[in-house]
Protein backbone atom coordinates (compact mmCIF):
# COMPACT_ATOMS: atom_id res chain seq x y z
CA UNK A 1 0.00 0.00 0.00
CA UNK A 2 1.46 3.57 -0.86
CA UNK A 3 0.43 6.66 0.91
CA UNK A 4 1.25 10.48 -1.09
CA UNK A 5 2.65 13.12 1.60
CA UNK A 6 3.25 16.68 1.01
CA UNK A 7 3.60 18.14 4.41
CA UNK A 8 -0.07 19.32 4.61
CA UNK A 9 -2.75 18.13 7.14
CA UNK A 10 -4.27 16.31 4.46
CA UNK A 11 -1.20 14.74 3.53
CA UNK A 12 -1.17 13.45 7.39
CA UNK A 13 -4.69 12.14 7.85
CA UNK A 14 -4.27 10.20 4.39
CA UNK A 15 -1.25 8.55 6.42
CA UNK A 16 -3.07 7.76 9.27
CA UNK A 17 -5.90 6.58 7.18
CA UNK A 18 -3.27 4.14 5.67
CA UNK A 19 -1.91 2.85 8.09
CA UNK A 20 -4.77 1.34 9.81
CA UNK A 21 -5.82 0.56 6.55
CA UNK A 22 -2.29 -1.76 5.95
CA UNK A 23 -3.06 -3.05 9.25
CA UNK A 24 -6.58 -4.22 8.08
CA UNK A 25 -4.98 -5.81 5.15
CA UNK A 26 -1.79 -6.83 7.05
CA UNK A 27 -0.07 -5.16 3.80
CA UNK A 28 3.43 -3.32 3.99
CA UNK A 29 3.04 0.56 4.02
CA UNK A 30 5.39 3.07 1.28
CA UNK A 31 5.29 6.66 1.97
CA UNK A 32 6.40 8.33 -0.76
CA UNK A 33 7.12 12.10 -1.18
CA UNK A 34 7.89 13.59 -4.75
CA UNK A 35 9.84 17.07 -5.16
CA UNK A 36 8.53 18.72 -8.23
CA UNK A 37 11.37 20.99 -9.71
CA UNK A 38 9.09 22.42 -12.05
CA UNK A 39 6.28 23.71 -9.90
CA UNK A 40 8.85 26.24 -8.09
CA UNK A 41 9.87 28.25 -10.94
CA UNK A 42 9.65 28.41 -14.65
CA UNK A 43 13.08 26.38 -15.10
CA UNK A 44 13.28 22.76 -14.06
CA UNK A 45 16.52 23.84 -11.31
CA UNK A 46 17.41 21.37 -7.89
CA UNK A 47 15.83 22.65 -5.27
CA UNK A 48 17.57 24.31 -2.56
CA UNK A 49 19.56 22.33 0.58
CA UNK A 50 16.77 23.40 3.23
CA UNK A 51 14.38 21.95 0.84
CA UNK A 52 15.22 18.58 0.05
CA UNK A 53 16.42 18.03 3.85
CA UNK A 54 12.46 19.32 4.65
CA UNK A 55 11.22 16.41 2.42
CA UNK A 56 13.72 13.70 3.87
CA UNK A 57 12.26 14.80 7.73
CA UNK A 58 8.59 15.00 6.68
CA UNK A 59 9.11 10.92 5.35
CA UNK A 60 11.18 9.98 8.45
CA UNK A 61 9.33 11.82 10.82
CA UNK A 62 5.79 10.60 9.40
CA UNK A 63 7.21 7.09 9.59
CA UNK A 64 8.58 7.17 13.16
CA UNK A 65 4.83 8.68 14.13
CA UNK A 66 3.49 6.37 12.78
CA UNK A 67 5.39 3.54 14.53
CA UNK A 68 4.35 4.70 17.71
CA UNK A 69 0.88 4.06 17.30
CA UNK A 70 0.72 1.06 14.39
CA UNK A 71 4.42 -0.61 16.03
CA UNK A 72 3.89 -3.88 13.79
CA UNK A 73 3.83 -2.09 10.70
CA UNK A 74 6.89 -2.62 7.65
CA UNK A 75 6.98 1.01 6.61
CA UNK A 76 9.16 2.20 4.03
CA UNK A 77 9.94 5.67 2.72
CA UNK A 78 10.74 6.85 -0.98
CA UNK A 79 11.70 10.63 -1.88
CA UNK A 80 12.43 11.44 -5.08
CA UNK A 81 13.20 14.70 -7.20
CA UNK A 82 12.94 16.37 -10.16
CA UNK A 83 9.89 14.32 -11.76
CA UNK A 84 6.30 15.10 -11.61
CA UNK A 85 4.52 14.07 -8.91
CA UNK A 86 1.85 12.54 -10.32
CA UNK A 87 3.99 10.49 -12.44
CA UNK A 88 5.94 9.17 -9.14
CA UNK A 89 2.42 8.24 -7.64
CA UNK A 90 1.03 6.39 -10.77
CA UNK A 91 4.17 4.73 -10.57
CA UNK A 92 4.23 3.58 -7.39
CA UNK A 93 0.80 2.39 -7.50
CA UNK A 94 1.34 -0.04 -10.37
CA UNK A 95 2.71 -2.23 -7.61
CA UNK A 96 0.33 -1.73 -4.60
CA UNK A 97 -3.21 -2.75 -3.80
CA UNK A 98 -4.33 0.75 -2.80
CA UNK A 99 -3.18 4.52 -3.39
CA UNK A 100 -3.92 6.76 -0.40
CA UNK A 101 -3.65 10.64 -0.94
CA UNK A 102 -4.93 13.62 0.87
CA UNK A 103 -7.75 16.24 -0.05
CA UNK A 104 -7.41 19.62 1.68
CA UNK A 105 -10.80 20.64 2.95
CA UNK A 106 -12.84 24.07 2.06
CA UNK A 107 -15.71 24.03 3.46
CA UNK A 108 -19.68 22.42 3.08
CA UNK A 109 -20.24 25.05 -0.03
CA UNK A 110 -17.10 25.00 -1.80
CA UNK A 111 -16.43 21.53 -1.11
CA UNK A 112 -12.88 20.18 -1.32
CA UNK A 113 -9.15 20.70 -3.28
CA UNK A 114 -8.24 17.55 -4.95
CA UNK A 115 -5.66 19.03 -6.47
CA UNK A 116 -3.45 18.74 -9.71
CA UNK A 117 -1.53 16.07 -8.96
CA UNK A 118 -4.29 14.00 -7.27
CA UNK A 119 -6.36 14.45 -9.80
CA UNK A 120 -3.86 13.66 -12.70
CA UNK A 121 -2.72 10.43 -10.59
CA UNK A 122 -6.24 8.94 -10.64
CA UNK A 123 -7.06 9.44 -14.15
CA UNK A 124 -3.39 7.53 -14.69
CA UNK A 125 -3.60 4.69 -12.72
CA UNK A 126 -5.98 1.46 -12.02
CA UNK A 127 -4.87 1.23 -8.66
CA UNK A 128 -7.80 2.06 -6.45
CA UNK A 129 -7.12 5.63 -5.14
CA UNK A 130 -8.61 6.60 -1.44
CA UNK A 131 -8.59 10.50 -0.82
CA UNK A 132 -8.78 11.38 2.54
CA UNK A 133 -10.17 14.64 4.30
CA UNK A 134 -8.74 16.13 7.61
CA UNK A 135 -11.50 18.34 9.25
CA UNK A 136 -15.07 18.58 8.67
CA UNK A 137 -16.85 21.55 7.76
CA UNK A 138 -16.38 22.95 11.12
CA UNK A 139 -12.47 22.21 11.36
CA UNK A 140 -13.42 19.45 13.85
CA UNK A 141 -11.62 16.01 13.69
CA UNK A 142 -13.26 13.51 11.53
CA UNK A 143 -14.29 10.22 13.07
CA UNK A 144 -11.04 8.03 13.71
CA UNK A 145 -10.41 5.96 10.62
CA UNK A 146 -11.75 2.75 12.78
CA UNK A 147 -15.44 4.06 13.09
CA UNK A 148 -17.85 1.20 12.92
CA UNK A 149 -20.35 3.32 10.03
CA UNK A 150 -21.00 1.64 6.90
CA UNK A 151 -19.20 1.34 3.56
CA UNK A 152 -21.24 2.54 0.73
CA UNK A 153 -21.46 1.78 -2.89
CA UNK A 154 -22.66 3.72 -6.03
CA UNK A 155 -23.25 1.08 -9.05
CA UNK A 156 -24.24 2.04 -12.15
CA UNK A 157 -26.10 -0.97 -13.59
CA UNK A 158 -25.23 -0.46 -17.05
CA UNK A 159 -21.53 -1.07 -16.72
CA UNK A 160 -19.57 -3.79 -15.29
CA UNK A 161 -19.38 -3.44 -11.61
CA UNK A 162 -17.33 -6.76 -10.56
CA UNK A 163 -14.25 -4.73 -9.88
CA UNK A 164 -16.31 -1.89 -7.69
CA UNK A 165 -18.49 -4.88 -6.37
CA UNK A 166 -15.27 -7.07 -5.11
CA UNK A 167 -13.46 -3.74 -3.96
CA UNK A 168 -16.53 -2.64 -1.73
CA UNK A 169 -17.37 -6.44 -0.42
CA UNK A 170 -13.41 -6.88 1.04
CA UNK A 171 -13.32 -3.40 2.76
CA UNK A 172 -16.86 -4.25 4.56
CA UNK A 173 -15.56 -7.35 5.50
CA UNK A 174 -12.23 -6.11 6.37
CA UNK A 175 -14.68 -3.55 8.97
CA UNK A 176 -17.19 -6.00 9.71
CA UNK A 177 -19.31 -3.21 8.98
CA UNK A 178 -22.62 -3.01 7.04
CA UNK A 179 -22.52 -2.55 3.16
CA UNK A 180 -25.17 -0.25 1.52
CA UNK A 181 -25.05 -0.73 -2.50
CA UNK A 182 -27.03 2.34 -4.01
CA UNK A 183 -28.22 2.60 -7.90
CA UNK A 184 -29.61 6.74 -8.62
CA UNK A 185 -31.51 7.39 -11.41
CA UNK A 186 -34.09 10.08 -12.66
CA UNK A 187 -37.08 10.00 -15.19
CA UNK A 188 -36.85 11.26 -18.09
CA UNK A 189 -38.11 15.15 -18.23
CA UNK A 190 -40.74 14.49 -20.95
CA UNK A 191 -41.82 11.75 -18.48
CA UNK A 192 -41.50 13.56 -15.26
CA UNK A 193 -43.50 16.71 -15.78
CA UNK A 194 -46.43 15.00 -18.01
CA UNK A 195 -49.18 15.61 -16.09
CA UNK A 196 -51.27 12.65 -16.80
CA UNK A 197 -48.32 10.22 -15.94
CA UNK A 198 -49.59 7.01 -13.87
CA UNK A 199 -48.18 8.05 -10.53
CA UNK A 200 -47.20 3.69 -10.44
CA UNK A 201 -44.79 4.22 -12.96
CA UNK A 202 -41.93 5.17 -11.02
CA UNK A 203 -42.69 2.23 -9.19
CA UNK A 204 -42.77 -0.32 -11.47
CA UNK A 205 -39.41 1.01 -12.53
CA UNK A 206 -38.21 1.07 -9.38
CA UNK A 207 -39.24 -2.10 -8.50
CA UNK A 208 -37.10 -3.67 -11.48
CA UNK A 209 -34.10 -1.95 -11.00
CA UNK A 210 -34.04 -3.20 -7.26
CA UNK A 211 -34.97 -6.87 -8.85
CA UNK A 212 -31.74 -6.46 -11.47
CA UNK A 213 -29.38 -4.79 -8.36
CA UNK A 214 -30.65 -7.73 -6.40
CA UNK A 215 -29.48 -10.62 -9.14
CA UNK A 216 -26.37 -8.26 -9.92
CA UNK A 217 -25.63 -9.00 -5.61
CA UNK A 218 -26.85 -12.42 -5.21
CA UNK A 219 -23.38 -14.06 -6.56
CA UNK A 220 -20.98 -12.06 -3.96
CA UNK A 221 -23.57 -12.04 -1.38
CA UNK A 222 -22.88 -16.25 -1.26
CA UNK A 223 -19.03 -15.11 -1.33
CA UNK A 224 -19.40 -13.35 1.08
CA UNK A 225 -22.10 -14.31 3.62
CA UNK A 226 -21.48 -12.86 6.99
CA UNK A 227 -21.77 -9.10 5.15
CA UNK A 228 -25.00 -7.25 6.25
CA UNK A 229 -26.09 -5.97 2.30
CA UNK A 230 -28.90 -2.66 1.86
CA UNK A 231 -29.97 -2.26 -1.51
CA UNK A 232 -31.53 1.25 -1.99
CA UNK A 233 -32.70 2.71 -5.49
CA UNK A 234 -33.09 6.16 -5.11
CA UNK A 235 -34.77 8.60 -7.53
CA UNK A 236 -32.68 12.26 -8.03
CA UNK A 237 -29.29 13.41 -8.97
CA UNK A 238 -26.97 10.52 -8.46
CA UNK A 239 -24.07 12.25 -7.11
CA UNK A 240 -26.63 14.00 -4.10
CA UNK A 241 -28.04 11.24 -3.34
CA UNK A 242 -24.20 9.78 -2.58
CA UNK A 243 -23.33 12.51 -0.54
CA UNK A 244 -26.51 12.11 1.43
CA UNK A 245 -26.22 8.16 1.58
CA UNK A 246 -22.29 8.40 3.27
CA UNK A 247 -22.18 11.34 5.52
CA UNK A 248 -21.43 8.81 7.95
CA UNK A 249 -20.11 6.18 5.93
CA UNK A 250 -16.58 4.47 7.10
CA UNK A 251 -15.76 4.89 3.17
CA UNK A 252 -17.61 5.38 0.49
CA UNK A 253 -16.64 3.90 -3.18
CA UNK A 254 -17.64 4.96 -7.15
CA UNK A 255 -15.86 4.21 -9.83
CA UNK A 256 -14.25 5.76 -13.15
CA UNK A 257 -14.41 4.13 -16.33
CA UNK A 258 -10.60 2.86 -18.02
CA UNK A 259 -10.76 4.85 -21.65
CA UNK A 260 -7.55 5.61 -23.88
CA UNK A 261 -9.36 8.68 -25.51
CA UNK A 262 -6.78 10.31 -27.66
CA UNK A 263 -6.91 13.62 -25.29
CA UNK A 264 -6.46 11.43 -22.40
CA UNK A 265 -8.56 9.52 -19.30
CA UNK A 266 -10.91 11.93 -17.81
CA UNK A 267 -13.12 11.06 -14.61
CA UNK A 268 -16.61 11.19 -14.67
CA UNK A 269 -18.94 14.09 -13.19
CA UNK A 270 -20.63 12.26 -10.96
CA UNK A 271 -17.23 10.82 -9.28
CA UNK A 272 -16.00 14.24 -9.98
CA UNK A 273 -18.65 15.60 -8.17
CA UNK A 274 -18.21 13.12 -5.00
CA UNK A 275 -14.72 13.54 -4.84
CA UNK A 276 -14.73 16.98 -4.24
CA UNK A 277 -17.30 17.34 -1.89
CA UNK A 278 -17.75 14.11 0.25
CA UNK A 279 -16.62 14.43 3.45
CA UNK A 280 -16.47 10.62 4.33
CA UNK A 281 -12.81 8.82 2.54
CA UNK A 282 -13.57 8.07 -0.78
CA UNK A 283 -12.33 5.14 -2.78
CA UNK A 284 -11.97 5.42 -6.61
CA UNK A 285 -12.06 2.37 -8.59
CA UNK A 286 -11.15 1.66 -12.31
CA UNK A 287 -13.28 -0.37 -14.04
CA UNK A 288 -14.09 -1.57 -17.50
Amino acid sequence: MTVGLDGTDAGSAAADWAAHEAELRNATLELVHAEDWAQYGPFAVPLPEPRRQWAEDLLSLTRDRLLRTHGTLDISTRGTRGIAAAKVLSSSAEDADLLVLGSRGLGAVAGFIVGSTGSATIRHTDTPVVLVRPFDSEHHPLRPADDAGPVVLGVDLHSNCDRLLAFACEEAARRSCPLAVLHCWSLPPALSYAPGLDPGVAQEMTDRLETTLRRLLSPWERKHPQLAVDTRILIGQPAIQLLDASSDAALLVVGRRIRRPALGARIGPITHAVMHHATSPVAVVAHE
